[in-house]
């Protein structure tokens, strides 16, 4: 597959108070990638497009309709459908790499394809037959699942407040959401509600529907277009057909280690864009420190053993994603206690670095650097504020406590998205 040249439709700002018409269908299916390799080679090419215009969309705050309609029409969007169904099924360290590569060339391009993966795994762990023919062919076919899954005022994460009832054939869907990365873009809006019975169900939308409002108020300094705004949920109506429950976590899944997979892959990528933007910086424009005695910036010692560091710490950290990548696909074979246990701590591991060297790299960019790496003409300081907004999405501190306690007290980890 080649990836042609992106064609630029009328630029639409984030954050921005002018209603955006929900993106239409593809006009053609997307390409139906088969395997690990050609995931991976999809995947480098469009990040080498994708960061062609990263910095200008980020300066600006224009959401990527191009590139976004270029990513889901690639057929990434569906390399994890399982083969059963028409899809590649690609090993979850495939889909780390993947994550990490495309994060490489624009970090919220690829935190917008978190959530549809993730339901994508959701799906497979919680929906029926028939629901799985319906919802894997629309993966297939280019469909983006946007989601509504965190509450707008609710006291934790986990304290659901959006709710359904159900009328004949249909559930009537009310709430209101924040958080909701992809839905302003999306074309199916997964809401999570809880039943009159307090059980969890994902409500599959259509964007348009009425009643569905997506508010384009994402305000963040980092991973700024992502558009993950609110959403207002005024009496949506889904077909009960599309009500798929949330049951992963109640027994033995991979399906926490799933999503943060993906969390940890976008970190890794962002450590590896900053890396790669300090080397080429300090080679092409970075000045010698006078006491160093060098001619080149790229010759001072101290700044060698320090790229060095980094570079050593990102491979660590990607050693790690593709380590946890293999426990979740062991996890998928064999959810008994122990295997899933391990896919969990093994991903947090693997989080804990990729976030420690995200926020390590984007730092030491203007160390290195130097103050004229600050200037507003290279935006630097996204790859920062990317880092420092997107690792906020769960907090290591308790990815140490994890690991700490099953080491030392044999306690698994709690299951739910966030381990």
């Amino acid at each position: 597959m080649t990836v042609a040249t992106l064609e630029k439709p009328t630029p639409v700002r984030v954050n921005s108070s002018e209603p955006l018409t929900p993106r239409p269908r593809p006009q053609q299916p997307a390409h139906v990638i088969r395997d690990d390799a050609e995931a991976i080679a999809v995947a480098h090419r469009l990040a080498a497009e994708f960061r062609k215009d990263s910095a200008l969309r980020d300066r600006e705050g224009f959401l990527p309709l191009a590139e976004l309609d270029a990513y889901s029409q690639s057929g990434l969007w569906g390399i994890t459908v399982p083969k059963a169904y028409g899809g590649a099924e690609v090993s979850y360290a495939t889909l780390a790499q993947v994550i990490r590569i495309l994060a490489e060339g624009d970090s919220s391009l690829a935190q917008i394809t978190q959530n549809h993966l993730a339901l994508v795994s959701h799906i497979d762990l919680d929906a029926t037959e028939a629901q799985k023919k319906e919802l894997f062919a629309l993966v297939l076919g280019g469909i983006r699942f946007g989601n509504a899954f965190s509450e707008k005022n609710s006291k934790t994460v986990a304290a659901f407040e959006t709710t359904f009832k159900i009328e004949g054939d249909t559930a009537v869907v009310n709430g209101e959401k924040f958080y909701t990365t992809g839905a302003l873009l999306a074309h199916i809006v997964p809401i999570v509600a809880v039943s009159p019975e307090g059980q969890g169900f994902l409500a599959f939308a259509e964007r348009d529907a009425p009643g569905l409002t997506v508010i384009n108020d994402w305000s963040s300094f980092g991973q700024r277009t992502t558009a993950s705004g609110s959403i207002k949920i005024e009496n949506v109506r889904v077909p009960v057909s599309r009500l798929v429950p949330v049951a992963a976590f109640d027994r033995p899944t991979a399906a926490g280690a799933i999503s943060q997979i993906i969390q940890a892959a976008i970190d890794g990528g962002i450590a590896a864009a900053a890396i790669n933007e300090t080397i080429r910086f300090v080679r092409e424009q970075s000045r010698p420190w006078i006491d160093s005695g060098k001619e080149r910036a790229s010759e001072d010692p101290f700044t060698i053993s320090a790229i060095g560091d980094l570079t050593l710490r990102l491979h660590a950290a990607e050693a790690l994603l593709e380590r946890a990548g293999h426990a979740i696909d062991r996890a998928l074979k064999d959810p008994s206690e122990d295997v899933v246990n391990a896919a969990t701590l093994a991903t947090a591991e693997a989080k804990v670095l990729t976030t420690e060297v995200a926020i390590a790299a984007t730092n030491k960019l203007f160390e290195l650097a130097g103050t004229r790496s600050t200037l507003a003409v290279h935006n630097l300081d996204r790859h920062w504020r990317n880092a420092r907004a997107h690792t906020l999405h769960d907090p290591v501190r308790w990815k140490y406590f994890h690991l700490g306690n099953f080491a030392l007290n044999g306690v698994h980890a709690p299951r739910h998205a966030w381990n």
